[in-house]
């Protein structure tokens, strides 16, 4: 079967990560994908980074499985030819700075106009109101302003530190998505479209608050400054190289004691607890690190996988791609693109049983698919070569 979203049409004019990896969540699970590019340059990451075939590895791995159709959004008859598009497709995604879509005649009012149940999707950088409402962003930037550099430098009092992988950009992409076909459900239900709007510093604080902004949760009982948990991490050198060991629970911390020739570390009052533990964190990771450096990784792991202590080799990149357990879950498979030629793309996340999500078609050149969408949405031939000739 196809996969779970076949039948939805998604118009996106997003660029850049935010938006683009959104909507190609949507297209793997099998949206019909049009996206809209400007003449010329396309979408920006088309020239990012490294290239093979014409196609930017930032731009294949934000845009599979979606058509690519060209259009000036500055002249009047393309503008037509998008709402045109507009009217076939369930939803409409844009992460335009706020006001530009309705300065060039496509915001949310001008939209429904042609297309009464269209859900779309306003992304930002900071929100459509307040004082940094119009300011240009990227990922650091987000980063800054949201506390994720503080949360990553370990402490208020320690330099800040930015993550080196644009999570902002990322966290954003995935809550849209999600976003998106739960207003369609809703749409399924009540025939009605809606504007939804996203802003990447709303989706990080979300994601902040899970886990990282204890501090501020109890009104009235703020910590002032946030101290370190730890001035260490739970990455450990070993003879041959790094590893991760987590011992949340006691009888993890128990396990790893004995495994480690340490039994006397469970009877120290300072770790008799998980509270105390944490207390104390800097004398215990100390104490594991100390252990840990006298042996190899493939030791470790053999004693502690044994002794049932949560472990991990801290892997490269291109270790991560071959590791036994990445390979029999197949999450890294192989792909031939017409241009680009063979492809190395993680498969989509969430597997369907019994919808599966497909790698229909690899990223495509700019512009492949505008005649082909023109003549789908009524454009007669002559209109499609006049139409594409101006621009």
């Amino acid at each position: 079967m196809p996969g779970p979203l076949d039948g939805f049409r998604i118009l996106d004019l997003s660029a850049v990560i935010s938006g683009p990896y959104a909507t190609m969540i949507l297209a793997d699970q099998g949206a019909d994908v049009i996206k809209v590019e400007p003449p010329e340059t396309g979408d920006f990451t088309r020239s990012a980074g490294n290239q093979q075939g014409g196609l930017s590895a930032s731009f294949l791995n934000n845009n599979r499985n979606k058509r690519s159709v060209v259009l000036d959004l500055k002249r009047p008859d393309h503008v037509e030819a998008l709402k045109r598009i507009a009217s076939t497709c369930d939803a409409m995604v844009q992460n335009f700075r706020p006001g530009v879509v309705e300065r060039l005649g496509i915001g949310y009012d001008d939209m429904k106009a042609v297309k009464p149940d269209l859900i779309y999707v306003s992304i930002s950088g900071f929100g459509e109101v307040g004082p940094w409402s119009y300011k240009p962003v990227y990922d650091p930037i987000i980063q800054a302003l949201s506390g994720l550099c503080s949360v990553q430098g370990g402490s208020d009092e320690r330099r800040p530190r930015l993550l080196r992988t644009i999570v902002p950009d990322k966290v954003t992409a995935l809550t849209a998505s999600q976003a998106i076909t739960a207003a369609l459900l809703a749409r399924s239900r009540t025939g009605e479209g809606q504007h939804v709007r996203l802003s990447m510093l709303d989706a990080i604080v979300a994601f902040l608050w899970s886990s990282d902004m204890g501090s501020q949760t109890y009104v009235g009982k703020d910590i002032s400054l946030q101290r370190a948990a730890s001035f260490l991490d739970l990455i450990y050198e070993t003879t041959t190289g790094y590893m991760a060991v987590s011992t949340m629970t006691n009888p993890q911390w128990q396990a790893f004691c004995r495994a480690s020739g340490n039994p006397e570390w469970i009877d120290d009052p300072r770790f008799a607890t998980t509270a105390l533990r944490d207390l104390n964190i800097d004398a215990r990771l100390e104490l594991i690190q100390s252990a840990m450096i006298t042996k190899s990784t493939d030791e470790w792991m053999e004693i502690l996988d044994k002794a049932g202590v949560p472990c991990a080799p801290v892997l490269h990149r291109k270790e991560m791609i071959h590791h036994p357990q990445v390979v029999a879950n197949g999450i890294v498979q192989e792909y031939e693109h017409e241009e680009a030629g063979p492809l190395r793309q993680a498969r989509v996340a969430a597997r369907f049983e019994g919808t599966t999500p497909e790698h229909r078609f690899g990223a495509r050149m700019l512009g492949a698919d505008s005649a082909g969408v023109l003549a789908e949405i009524g454009y007669s031939a002559a209109e499609v070569e006049a139409l594409l000739a101006k621009g």
